[in-house]
């Protein structure tokens, strides 16, 4: 017979003895605990997801209305965005060379840099996917990769010489914003160099000040040079107190990022991304 009394019935008066009162409520107990041991396994067994998955309470990069938003008192005010603080970095400023309209920015550290861009965004939807799939179009060598900020891009750059370099673009959407980022150098093909993380730190401590004003999706938010943090308190006292001596004056010094988009005819394509414009600033 088998363990489950699978095997030849038993006649009703040999079957009787073996029967005992069934008692509910241990039955009852059981199933509790069972599902219990179940519910309890679920949870245990359940891992939180290890991909980025965007914005969120601590992880930028992020908007200057965001509820846990850093103290970027003490970041550089570029207009569109602030930039934060890290030590041996060089900041070069890219710019329309007939306006002198600064489109963007870019970091260097060590052998590695992180060109920066804002761009507006539609109010419901996020730009980074459609962006993207424009670059996988336009260029046949790029690839898709889950990388630290969710899906980035690898993509190979012809340059002068001859030579190929390989960057990473990252694109971070935004309320009404695209943050977009182009690795180069270690920071592109080295997940685990200390200029990877480092580069990869800055880009997500940004803030980013979309502005009021209507652009068009895809528009570069309106850039202006670098104010520091000093130079933007001291703009502020002044204006504060020409507003209280009625110096309405003072409240041109240069504090807020110009009015109307970009033109699209001003921006660089990415295959000419890498080129360096003139030194504006270093930060050590």
């Amino acid at each position: 017979m088998g363990l489950f009394g699978f095997g030849k019935k038993k006649s009703k008066k040999e079957a009787e003895p073996a029967v005992e009162p069934v008692d509910e409520d241990k039955v009852a107990a059981a199933e509790a605990n069972a599902a219990a041991k179940a519910e309890s396994a679920e949870t245990v067994l359940a891992e939180p997801a290890s991909e980025y998955q965007g914005r969120g309470e601590e992880r930028g990069p992020w908007d200057v209305n965001d509820e846990d938003v850093p103290d970027y008192d003490d970041y550089l005010d570029l207009g569109a965005y602030y930039l934060p603080f890290l030590r041996g970095i060089q900041l070069r400023i890219k710019a329309n060379r007939a306006t002198q309209q600064v489109l963007g920015s870019t970091i260097t550290f060590g052998s590695s840099s992180l060109e920066i861009e804002a761009f507006a965004a539609p109010k419901t939807l996020g730009l980074w996917d459609d962006v993207r799939g424009d670059l996988l179009e336009a260029n046949k060598a790029a690839s898709e990769v889950d990388g630290v900020f969710g899906t980035e891009l690898k993509l190979p750059v012809n340059v002068k010489g001859g030579k190929t370099v390989n960057t990473r673009i990252v694109g971070v959407d935004g309320p009404r914003w695209m943050l977009r980022g182009i690795f180069s150098g270690k920071a592109a093909i080295d997940p685990d160099s200390p200029e990877t993380e480092a580069l990869n730190k800055f880009f997500a401590g940004i803030v980013v000040e979309r502005g009021e004003e209507p652009l068009a999706p895809r528009d570069l938010i309106p850039m202006h040079p670098p104010v520091a943090p000093a130079e933007r308190k001291a703009a502020k006292a002044a204006a504060e107190a020409g507003e209280a001596n009625g110096k309405e004056h003072f409240k041109d010094i240069p504090d807020n990022k110009p009015k109307g988009p970009l033109s699209q005819d001003q921006q660089t394509e990415v295959k000419t991304t890498l080129s360096r414009g003139p030194m504006f600033s270093e930060v050590r």
